[in-house]
């Protein structure tokens, strides 16, 4: 194996080990920086106002534990045509705020894709630490405005080694200070300020609407419109009709989406047209249709999020904006940030106290099982402390018996190292008869000598030798005959049977162990 194929392998390995390690600690990563004030569990309030021609549309919502609930929403119809007045909206705000209980709520103000630029531009990916700056920079360049007369926000869409996109929305700013202005007069201070087309865009997000779309949305005065790719707005456009018939609106339309229609076939990927027709034209929905893309109206779609009212009478700009601003997966614009993004700054002291409190349960774990072992080992010492007494008691008790057991066994050692004489002398009585006594009995290890006188000493032979313990019995001396006692005058010498003796050896021991027992 060469060196090439060893730092390969060795390469190779980093890599997977790298992937594994990122794996395991990017969930531990959001656990340890979890803020109990992050927008997925903190509850939250929004009125969201849809600026647009001919009046304006409210919505107001709620989150609590990231769930959204859409509590109320409503339209205010003004002069056709016309944008309402700032001093009209900041008279009727203020009143329907009263009305829907929504003084603790942020204010965010929706402007029509009429008032905006959007673009989308690619810088190199070093910009990308001073993208604000530079933005604010080249503003100018990329849009009709200059930074200090224009409100504008961006969101990174793709990056990748080499270049940076990035989709930036600006406007006007004297198109949308007289609002900011009127409604702060009014004790209305307004936290975001995004576009209408940013909204719907968020709304079809929400709802589940993943596929690539051309939304259009078509009034009787003008349209407007998008193409969201990616869940973003990649392109938008918008016009005014300049003729009244039917036919003359489609042709305008038409012409206006062509090149996003085909912009969207040659991906070759889903995709779909989300109409929201405000003029209710069957001949529009038809040219639509031609389009081979699937139609689908936006204001009959079915909503994944419960409305206090019929969708086709919803203000879906207004409820996208409160979507926006309480939903934790927007991308959302706010014009009033200028493109300053605060960073997100991750909760250290909670970090470190879940850290310690890690620390801590894992010393105990270690530590815990020695202490109960210690308390186990002390209990154990209490307890043989209080029974040293019986201790040493049955010690000496203990003690006691192996002594005597010691002497048991000596003397069963004695008592079966050779025949018992009383063993010897029951037999002889039983076997000698009555007209003979012994003088003298003499008992050794295998032999006994017998003394003494008997009617016929000659007839004592065969007794003893029909006896099982005894064998070779034979007179030691000759015999005489004492007148004086009448008698025959004996010695006899004869050897115990070795096999009886066994026998008599063993029933002696088990007598012994008996008597042993009943003590």
């Amino acid at each position: 194996m060469n060196g090439t194929t060893i730092i390969k392998k060795l390469t190779d390995f980093a890599s997977v080990s790298s992937d594994v390690l990122n794996r395991i600690w990017e969930p531990l990563r959001r656990i340890l920086t979890f803020s109990p004030a992050a927008d997925s569990i903190y509850p939250g309030r929004n009125l969201s106002v849809s600026l647009e021609k001919g009046g304006f549309s409210i919505a107001y919502g709620s989150r609590f534990l990231s769930k959204i609930k859409i509590k109320s929403f409503r339209s205010y119809p003004l002069e056709e045509g016309k944008f309402p007045q700032p001093e009209v909206l900041a008279y009727s705000l203020p009143l329907a705020i009263n009305q829907l209980d929504a003084t603790k709520a942020e204010v965010s103000v929706s402007i029509p894709k009429a008032w905006a630029v959007i673009k989308t531009v690619e810088f190199p990916i070093a910009v990308k630490e001073n993208l604000s700056d530079v933005i604010s920079f080249e503003l100018d360049r990329i849009t009709p405005f200059t930074p200090e007369e224009a409100l504008y926000d961006y969101k990174i869409l793709r990056e990748d080694k080499d270049k940076i996109e990035i989709l930036i929305v600006a406007a006007k700013a004297e198109f949308v200070k007289p609002y900011l202005d009127s409604l702060k007069d009014h004790g209305i201070n307004v936290n975001r300020v995004t576009i209408n087309l940013s909204a719907i865009e968020t709304l079809c997000r929400f709802i589940g609407i993943k596929t690539e779309s051309l939304f259009i949305e078509v009034k009787d005065d003008g349209y407007e419109g998008g193409l969201f790719i990616d869940g973003s707005i990649r392109d938008s456009f918008s016009g005014s009709f300049t003729a009244s018939e039917e036919e003359a609106k489609i042709g305008t339309i038409m012409a206006e989406i062509s090149s996003f229609i085909e912009k969207l076939k040659s991906k070759g990927r889903p995709a779909q047209i989300l109409a929201l027709l405000r003029n209710d034209s069957p001949a529009l929905k038809e040219a639509l249709r031609h389009t081979d893309l699937p139609v689908k109206a936006l204001d009959e779609t079915e909503v994944k999020i419960n409305l206090p009212g019929p969708v086709n009478e919803a203000p879906l700009a207004s409820i996208g904006a409160v979507i926006e601003s309480l939903w934790p997966k927007s991308t959302a614009f706010n014009l009033l940030a200028k493109g300053r993004h605060e960073k997100t700054k991750h909760p250290r002291t909670l970090t470190a106290i879940l850290l310690l409190a890690i620390l801590a349960l894992w010393v105990m774990y270690l530590i815990a099982p020695l202490r109960i072992e210690e308390r186990r080992l002390k209990e154990i010492e209490n307890q043989i402390a209080l029974r040293k007494d019986e201790v040493k008691k049955v010690e000496a008790i203990k003690k006691e018996i192996e002594e005597i057991s010691s002497d048991i066994g000596t003397i069963n050692s004695f008592k079966g190292s050779g025949p018992m004489a009383l063993d010897v002398l029951k037999e002889l009585t039983a076997i000698l008869p009555k007209n003979a006594w012994l003088t003298r009995v003499r008992i050794s290890e295998n032999t006994v000598n017998l003394e003494g006188y008997s009617a016929s000493a000659t007839g004592l032979l065969p007794k003893l030798e029909a006896s099982p313990h005894f064998n070779k019995a034979e007179f030691a001396s000759p015999t005489f005959r004492d007148t004086r006692m009448n008698a025959d005058r004996f010695n006899i010498k004869m050897e115990i049977e070795s096999s009886k003796e066994d026998a008599l050896t063993k029933n002696r021991q088990k007598e012994a162990m008996e008597e042993d027992e009943e003590e």
